[in-house]
């Protein structure tokens, strides 16, 4: 079947009363048909639901619907898409093991790495995403894991998938891509080599700023350790969180192109305006990517960045002038939502730190939402000419 219609018809075969939506299964846990029945689903000898930290009618259909979107051999979801991550390489990687990384990565994700893991004895490097050829350079004896995410968050640089999964496998490696700006709808990393595909499903697959939510999926000894560790640790995702991201899924290939069509006129539009510096979008030419996210993503995505003319000052009276758009944190609503990302999301990397990863001092990240792209254009505009830079405030 085609992807919209496994996103709607992929459903687990739990209909108890003929219904015809899935139901949800709020219990902590289920019952064994009687001694033997329940020591051997203990042992693994038989499938089935013992304890909802371990599985879940509704998470697994979530996690199933998922698979088949990916194109992965199994999976598995997690309460948040940071848990995700942390699973992800915690349960693989051992005292003393080494990831190579992008270093244009989430900035929870940059705190794992920096804060967290070191003290595990897990180590790590970055690496420079505009050098492609120093990457395999970096790769160490003790090197285990690559991961990065493509477009990058929030500067949506776009690395080569293709190349790094032939790099992986070239040196054994486990190629572990954070998806949630793509989406499966726009991007399959497996068919580029990913050995592991991991999402914040509170992004785009929820898609109404509702529910919190994580998933892992690729092959499937690399999740059976993963379920492993996640059964003893408890980042279980929550059935009702599980329900309601199922059902999202059913319209994710439709809100998907809705967002890419606004972001690529709004990115259009505003490309060389008087009062910015720069305007990314992965399907603009002017993009230093453009060709490849063309080669891997089926359209630009959803998010759009600005960096307006006068720094963080600039940045920070733009965002107090929008009248419409929703400041917030999250991405992947249905509203546009706007974000600095210097003082917000990535404010506890040193200066020199987002420099690095192109996050200047007046970067604004605009995550387009559903509405009529003339109000979010109207409201941008009307933004940047109230903070024009001969009469900036911040009130």
């Amino acid at each position: 079947m085609n992807f919209e219609t496994e996103a709607i018809r992929v459903q687990l075969d739990n209909a108890l009363h003929r219904e015809h939506s899935v139901p949800l299964f709020m219990t902590s846990s289920f019952t064994f048909a009687d001694a033997e029945e329940a020591r051997a689903m203990f042992n693994d000898e038989i499938s089935g639901n013992i304890y909802s930290r371990y599985s879940n009618p509704n998470t697994d259909e979530f996690i199933t619907k998922l698979c088949r979107l990916e194109g992965a051999e199994d999976g598995i979801s997690t309460a948040t898409g940071m848990s995700a991550m942390f699973t992800s390489i915690a349960a693989l990687l051992n005292q003393g093991d080494h990831v190579l990384a992008s270093r244009a990565i989430f900035g929870s994700t940059h705190q794992l790495f920096t804060k967290i893991f070191p003290k595990w004895g897990i180590e790590h490097s970055y690496f420079n995403i505009h050098r492609p050829e120093k990457w395999e350079e970096l790769i160490q004896p003790n090197t285990k894991m690559i991961f990065v995410e493509t477009p990058s968050n929030p500067g949506l640089d776009i690395i080569d998938l293709e190349y790094l999964g032939k790099v992986a496998e070239k040196h054994n490696l486990i190629l572990n891509v954070d998806n949630c700006f793509a989406t499966p709808y726009l991007q399959n990393p497996i068919d580029f080599g990913a050995h592991l595909v991991t999402h914040s499903a509170t992004k785009y697959i929820d898609g109404q700023g509702r529910a919190l939510g994580g998933a892992i999926v690729g092959k499937k000894e690399l999740i059976d350790e993963i379920q492993f560790f996640a059964r003893h640790t408890g980042p279980a995702m929550s059935p009702f969180n599980a329900w309601i991201l199922s059902k999202s899924l059913e319209t994710l290939a439709i809100r998907m192109e809705r967002h890419c069509e606004n972001a690529r006129k709004i990115a259009e539009y505003f490309e060389g305006h008087d009062e910015l510096e720069v305007t990314k979008y992965p399907f603009l030419e002017s993009h230093p990517q453009h060709e490849l996210a063309k080669k891997q993503m089926k359209y630009g995505g959803g998010i759009v960045t600005f960096i307006v003319k006068g720094g963080l000052e600039r940045g920070e009276a733009f965002l107090n002038h929008l009248k419409m758009l929703s400041l917030t944190p999250n991405l992947g609503d249905t509203r546009t939502t706007v974000t600095h990302p210097a003082s917000t999301t990535h404010s506890k990397l040193t200066e020199e730190e987002r420099a690095k990863v192109g996050i200047a001092p007046g970067l604004v990240r605009i995550s387009v939402g559903l509405e009529n792209v003339n109000d979010i254009l109207a409201d941008i505009e009307q933004a940047l000419h109230a903070t024009r830079l001969k009469t900036v405030s911040k009130f």
